[in-house]
């Protein structure tokens, strides 16, 4: 028997063979499905309950402004987990190909949360002292822009990547809340550089594109419950 991890053309991902191979499967779908249902939700509700982006409005609402982002980043934390466990499922994974829409969208959703713990952390901080400068590009030093810029690209095309993945694999709709999802918030991001922390359309951005991205993970998440087991080859 060979206990290397192998692709087939035409196969899921082949797992290690071993003692107690399918009991582990399973609870890799386990930890895949629970961490989706929960984390787009909790992405959501953060993105729902984020109070003013401008420097006085942060000022005004004390810890509010950083207890929403450790909401928004404790589930993007277990969208982390939920994708390494589908990776290692190797699900819908039938060519060498597949597995980088699985590692983009990893990496993006790595660096959103770097990016969200910044931001909860830092411009709270900025408030009390500087509030004209938060959210502005007078604010941006090279530690920030390290995150900031890879976050804001990396972060959608991450998930474009997977959605095309999720496509040529049949799953549409999953594929189109995720890479939609992903997009409309983050270009909700985009307008505070662009029109100002103030800016109405902000947060209805934000939460319309939060919103179908968690459905994404919730759908997302059911596939990996129902998916099949990998066929090994000896």
């Amino acid at each position: 028997m060979s206990d290397r991890t192998t692709l087939n053309s035409d196969q899921e991902m082949v797992v290690p063979l071993g003692m107690d191979t399918g009991g582990i499967r399973r609870r890799l779908r386990t930890v895949a499905r629970i961490t989706a249902f929960i984390g787009g939700p909790l992405f959501l509700l953060g993105t729902i309950l984020h109070p003013a982006r401008d420097g006085w409005g942060m000022a005004r609402v004390g810890q509010l402004y950083g207890v929403t982002h450790d909401i928004q980043a404790a589930g993007l934390l277990l969208q982390v987990v939920s994708l390494a466990s589908m990776l290692a499922l190797g699900m819908r994974v039938q060519t060498r190909r597949d597995l980088s829409g699985w590692y983009a969208a990893l990496v993006g959703t790595l660096l959103w949360f770097a990016l969200i713990v910044y931001d909860g952390s830092h411009n709270p901080v900025r408030a009390h002292y500087e509030p004209s400068l938060v959210h502005t590009s007078g604010d941006v030093d090279a530690g920030a822009a390290i995150i900031v810029f890879p976050a804001l690209l990396i972060f959608p095309f991450g998930y474009l990547l997977l959605a095309l993945m999720l496509r040529r694999r049949g799953m549409g709709r999953v594929a189109v809340l995720l890479s939609v999802g992903s997009f409309v918030y983050t270009l909700g991001g985009l307008f505070i550089f662009t029109s100002g922390p103030r800016f109405p359309l902000i947060q209805i951005f934000e939460v319309a594109g939060a919103l179908l991205y968690a459905l994404g993970y919730i759908l997302l998440g059911r596939e990996s419950g129902a998916m099949k087991p990998a066929t090994t080859r000896r």
